[in-house]
């Protein structure tokens, strides 16, 4: 990526590319349901020492599928509050079908 964008909006598109394949899709998906399944039972058992662990499965999946399927640098490292927001994005226009895996 080159300089930071402007809005949310002009970084989605760049994002998008750098999650092209399946893969990694597939994988940032995983990672993302880990996390928010962390969250869910963080809440529902009062144990927010689960919230670290979803942390790190939705990072952990998600940098597998940048640096061995997609080959790239993770978003996260230029842009953490993007990525973040894209992250999510993507998860649920996978989940209605906007996106494919």
């Amino acid at each position: 990526m080159s300089a930071a964008p402007l809005t949310f909006a002009e970084f989605y598109p760049r994002y998008l590319r750098e999650h092209s394949k399946r893969g990694t899709r597939v994988l940032h998906f995983i990672g993302t349901t880990l996390f928010l399944a962390a969250a869910v039972l963080a809440l529902v058992w009062q144990r927010f020492s689960l919230l670290p662990l979803g942390i790190v499965a939705a990072y952990g999946f998600a940098w597998v599928g940048h640096f061995f399927v997609e080959r790239n640098r993770p978003a996260t490292f230029q842009h953490p509050f993007y990525s973040l927001l894209g992250d999510f994005r993507l998860y649920f226009d996978l989940l209605r079908g906007r996106e494919k895996f």
